[in-house]
């Protein structure tokens, strides 16, 4: 029985998980996404950590997860000029806060993928490795996952030329050639070590 499904039988209900998507980029947001999933949903079974997914599959379910009448998913987006003033840690505890009150039921509690918690209303446990182990973190991870990568599709045709379509803004080679080449666009993280010239040289 997984700490999910342990405190759905003692009775604690509505219950979320959280998890987000874009810590490790050097461009774009950092997105949150909280679900909670019906006890009976039959989506339980078929969620998985995002990372483990491929991205057809991740569409899939992300499809399913928010049309779903027994899914129910707040998601909250913040940007990367918020992630320059209060750091990636606070903007991703915010972007979880905003989440969870974006849900449409307020949870009783919130299981969070990680060690840290963000400030909520409700009681809140921290699952190390949660997205691969409490259905809830893995449909959350989904939700995050598909939204920002979708996001960043859409910054590729904003500003064409660093590769947001492929890399999603993730630190790779071609990302730092066309920071090279090209220098920042707007929706590059100023604070991150590689972005500004200075840095990279």
């Amino acid at each position: 029985m997984t700490l999910e499904e342990g405190l759905i039988y003692q009775g604690i209900w509505p219950l979320c998980g959280v998890d987000e998507a874009g810590r490790g980029p050097l461009a774009g947001p950092v997105v949150a996404a909280a679900v909670i999933l019906d006890p009976a949903s039959p989506l339980r079974p078929l969620v998985r950590d995002s990372k483990t997914l491929s991205p057809r599959r991740r569409a899939e379910l992300f499809e399913l997860l928010t049309t779903s009448d027994a899914v129910h998913v707040g998601i909250a987006i913040v940007d990367e000029r918020t992630i320059d003033a209060i750091n990636i840690l606070n903007a991703t505890l915010l972007a979880m806060e905003q989440a969870v009150c974006n849900l449409r039921h307020k949870p009783a509690c919130a299981l969070i993928d990680g060690n840290h918690t963000p400030t909520l209303a409700c009681e809140c446990i921290p699952v190390v490795d949660g997205d691969n182990t409490q259905p809830s973190i893995s449909a959350a991870s989904i939700v995050a996952k598909v939204t920002r990568d979708r996001y960043m599709v859409a910054m590729d045709a904003r500003y064409p030329g660093y590769g947001f379509a492929i890399h999603k803004g993730y630190p790779t080679k071609a990302h730092y050639e066309a920071l090279r080449s090209l220098g920042p666009c707007p929706i590059h993280r100023r604070s991150y070590k590689g972005v500004t010239q200075l840095e990279m040289f």
